[in-house]
């Protein structure tokens, strides 16, 4: 079984599209030879910045023979209905056998395809993907007609056992697959051949190419440590940094330059950012002053002078750019002495936040209502929430951050220290756009997770009240990111909150000030018209957005009110209980990941309260546990069967059976027994729940699988005397009571 390599050599390939093309060409070739009917034992790709390589272990010499019968037309079937099946099989007539059917005799089709040598099929299938390429952005040069990411220079492929190799016999365009490549750009002379994977590699790296882009980052990483150890110094860790540098580079040579003493009191996030953005340099941190004091850069071959050329030319254009970020950094200190952060805020009274919900300032007032009235719950000073939200933004209109967008917040908090702002203001500044993803951390600052709850409610009440809510492919504001964050700020800070309570607050802007410029003039007339009906505007807003296109034919807001009279507003849905359900459903997602199954988060979610998200968490995590027993799963047993047989009673007689149970019916121990147990129950139940102790409360209930058991063993609820059946459904009644007070045990599953 011989092994397959293949390398295709172009000019520079962006860093960003490397890993993917490898990915693509593994996957486009290993599934073309499948396809063709080939099998292998094996497969591994790599990319260099000048090269894609496929190594393919134990690949099949041939495809097998093929032989396949396909049932046609009947034989006296009209002529076009045979040619057609002629056509599909590449048949001809009197190749055809005619069968007995039951129908009758038709036409059958014996197509025998023999095996193909594996070099023809690895030709055909690495041509159709070299000319068929999903590069992002492609280019064709020359006379030719192939597209490629850089020119094309050459294709290496061949088959190889142990008997020798062979090439195989392809050409794209001009260029001819052959068994040769090429070494380092600069540190290598003339054409390698190779004759296996084995000798591909170890050549190469006598070349000065390494092929395998995580030895290539482990390289940098290892040396550049060491480097800074050295010197009693760290680098910064930036996996993403270091992935990019590792495909800039063929043969990594690691070098340490110095930041100008000019610039060392710049803040660390800004020499880290403009190194890393425009200098792809890894910063070097002093670990006892936290500052930022060298940087490491890699470069792509050795040098006679060991690097002090090259280092001398990147000192000298990073300090280009470090005078451009000292330049920003003391403009907007200026600023900020001068006029104060609050100052520096006023331009974004002229930013647009969004066309249908104003400005930054607009925003940043909404944020500061909210903050003063979420800090009393997070412990935080309302005067300082509202302090922190006015100045939050401001670092937006700031040289620093329009330059270097990244540092949005982070500048924010430099700027607030400098204006005199302290008791936690200027680590909200940083801290409010957080969390920005799963792993992101969470703040515990209480003026910090006062003002980021009041922006993340704002985000998420301004695009549902102007209906520009995700959808299953498309989220362009970040809404799902937005409502996870809040329910981590929530719950790691283990607020107590009733969050539709702030969802409404955050809707109050847009429900005494709306924004009559959007509105065209029969949405004013209807508007009016609901006003003078009492209807809330936002209630209206989100009826009216269901209505959609509708033509109504309206001569004025008199009409409008008719129409609007024989609408109950009472019954439509405030669009702040379809966004607080998606926050629920964001919650689903993230308590899934935490092992707690959906139909158990259903079951609480369907409780009194489920606004509390702190609440609701603790009451899922303990029905999970409790269900993960064997008196959990059997009193779930107990509870569906009583539910079961109570709800069909009451379908059946059309009453409802909630109250009446008497122990003086009860005729049976087990009855008895019941009773007893369920007065036990309750009297623990219910104190364990206005306490909030799920666990108490859930001990208690699986007190009640041994009643509930030996109850339906012994007791028949259906009893001829109308009395005892009355009585026990009732009693049935009490057990559903009692249950449901816990948790929504009618969505639990199984």
């Amino acid at each position: 079984m011989p092994d397959l390599l293949i390398e295709l050599f172009s000019e520079e390939i962006p860093a960003r599209m490397q890993a993917k093309a490898a990915s693509d060409l593994q996957k486009r070739v290993t599934d073309g030879l499948v396809e063709a009917g080939l099998i292998y034992a094996g497969v591994r790709a790599f990319a260099t910045p000048r090269r894609l390589a496929l190594t393919v272990n134990g690949l099949t010499a041939e495809s097998p023979n093929v032989r396949e019968e396909r049932k046609g037309p009947r034989t006296d079937a009209p002529e076009k209905a045979v040619e057609g099946f002629l056509r599909s099989t590449g048949l001809t007539k009197d190749q055809l056998e005619v069968r007995d059917d039951k129908k009758g005799q038709v036409y059958f089709a014996v197509i025998e395809k023999p095996g193909r040598p594996a070099a023809d099929i690895v030709a055909e299938v690495l041509g159709d993907t070299i000319r068929n390429f999903p590069w992002p952005k492609s280019m064709r040069w020359g006379a030719g007609s192939l597209r490629w990411v850089r020119p094309l220079q050459s294709i290496l492929c061949i088959l190889y056992a142990e008997d020798g190799a062979q090439m195989v016999p392809l050409i794209v365009d001009d260029i001819t697959a052959g068994d040769t490549t090429q070494g380092h750009r600069f540190m290598s002379q003339g054409a390698i051949k190779v004759t296996s994977f084995e000798d591909y590699e170890a050549k190469l790296k006598r070349a000065h190419v390494v092929l395998d882009a995580t030895e290539r980052a482990e390289h940098i990483r290892h040396d550049a440590t060491n480097m800074a150890f050295a010197q009693g110094l760290e680098v910064v860790e930036d996996k993403g940094l270091l992935a990019e540098v590792a495909g800039l580079v063929e043969w990594p040579v690691v070098l340490m330059g110095n930041i100008g003493a000019d610039y060392l009191d710049l803040p660390p996030e800004v020499l880290q950012t403009s190194m890393r953005e425009h200098q792809k340099f890894f910063s070097v941190r002093d670990t006892k002053t936290g500052k930022i004091v060298r940087f490491v850069t890699v470069a792509n071959r050795e040098t006679v002078d060991n690097g002090a050329t090259i280092l001398a030319g990147n000192e000298k254009v990073l300090s280009a750019r470090l005078a451009d970020a000292k330049f920003f950094w003391e403009n907007d200190l200026r600023t900020v002495n001068q006029i104060g952060l609050e100052g520096m805020a006023k331009p974004l009274a002229d930013v647009t936040f969004h066309n249908k919900l104003g400005s930054q300032a607009e925003r940043i007032a909404r944020i500061e209502a909210l903050a003063r009235e979420i800090a009393p719950l997070v412990g935080a000073k309302p005067d300082l929430a509202a302090e922190a939200a006015r100045v939050c933004k401001a670092d937006l209109a700031s040289e620093m951050v329009y330059e270097f967008p990244e540092l949005q917040g982070i500048m924010g908090k430099y700027y607030a220290k400098a204006a005199g702002h302290d008791d936690g203001v200027p680590e909200a500044c940083q801290d409010h756009y957080s969390p920005l993803g799963p792993s992101d951390d969470v703040p515990t600052n209480p003026i910090s997770v006062a003002v980021a709850l009041a922006d993340k409610i704002d985000t998420l009440t301004g695009f549902w009240w102007i209906s520009e809510k995700p959808t299953g492919s498309k989220d362009p504001y970040a809404l799902r990111r937005a409502a996870l964050g809040l329910t981590r700020l929530i719950l790691e800070n283990t607020i107590k909150v009733e969050l539709l309570n702030l969802i409404l607050s955050g809707y109050d802007p847009y429900d005494t000030k709306l924004r009559w410029d959007i509105l065209d003039d029969e949405e004013k007339a209807d508007l009016e018209a609901a006003e003078r009906l009492g209807v809330p505007k936002v209630v209206f807003q989100d009826w009216r957005s269901k209505i959609g296109d509708e033509k109504r034919k309206i001569s004025g807001p008199s009409d409008m009110e008719r129409r609007l009279l024989s609408i109950d507003f009472s019954q439509l849905q405030h669009p702040g209980a379809s966004l607080l359900s998606f926050i629920h459903d964001r919650l689903k997602v993230h308590l899934r990941d935490e092992g707690i199954r959906h139909d158990v988060i259903d079951a609480c979610i369907a409780m009194p309260g489920n606004d509390d998200l702190t609440l609701l968490v603790k009451r899922a995590e303990a029905l999970s546990a409790f269900l993960k027993t064997d008196d959990g799963e059997n009193l779930l047993q107990g509870f569906k069967r009583a539910n079961n047989i109570l709800t069909q009673a009451e379908e059946k007689d059309g009453v409802e059976y909630s109250f009446g149970a008497d122990i003086k019916f009860a005729e049976m121990n087990e009855e008895k027994a019941l009773f007893a147990a369920l007065d036990d129950a309750q009297a623990k139940i219910d104190p364990a729940m206005q306490a909030e102790d799920f666990e108490t409360a859930m001990t208690a209930m699986a007190a009640l699988r041994g009643p509930i058991d030996a109850f339906f063993e012994a007791v028949q609820v259906n009893a001829d005397s109308e009395i005892l059946r009355r009585n026990r459904l009732n009693l049935l009644s009490r057990i559903r009571t009692i249950c449901l007070s816990v948790a929504d045990l009618t969505r639990i599953e199984g």
